[in-house]
């Protein structure tokens, strides 16, 4: 761009070019469960709680730990390792539940710990090798430091197994 911009269509250009690169930037929060680096889109994320009493429900799938009432809210919760065909979650003093916003559904997902919000390049997103057998994951992205963080469907998510 060491073209001098002389006319309004050429700073119009540049300016859509600008917008594009960051359009595939999206705004994420990190976690861990079930030994995996996972990550959800903010735009999802209504907020994070601890140590909130979780009501059992009869005749749920083990998935469903049952539900809280969050300010008058009832919000069923899940339990993302057990939905993913792992063990259920150990409580400890690190794990926390994360209340989602779902296409209007609001759920919380139990979850090891949150690590961070962070900023992910969505070109650098790939699909996950034998995705037919992970049905909540539906890309992964290699960090600089050799991590791999993996991304939660959340419409998969949303919807009972």
């Amino acid at each position: 761009m060491s073209e001098q911009l002389n006319n309004q269509e050429d700073i119009q250009d540049v300016a859509e070019m600008e917008t594009d690169e960051l359009s595939t930037i999206d705004r994420c929060l990190t976690f861990e469960s079930a030994g995996l680096i996972l990550y959800i889109s903010t735009n999802n994320v209504i907020e994070i709680i601890n140590n909130h009493s979780i009501t059992t429900l009869p005749l749920m799938p083990p998935y469903i730990k049952g539900i809280i009432n969050l300010r008058g809210q009832i919000l069923p919760v899940m339990d993302i390792q057990q939905r993913m065909g792992k063990g259920p979650t150990e409580f400890t003093g690190s794990a926390c539940i994360i209340v989602l916003d779902i296409d209007s559904v609001s759920l919380g997902i139990i979850v090891d710990s949150v690590r961070q919000v962070m900023d992910i390049d969505l070109k650098n997103v790939r699909p996950i090798p034998l995705k037919h057998q992970q049905k909540l994951l539906n890309g992964m992205v290699t960090m600089e430091d050799g991590s791999v963080f993996m991304s939660i469907d959340c419409q998969a998510l949303a919807v009972p197994q």
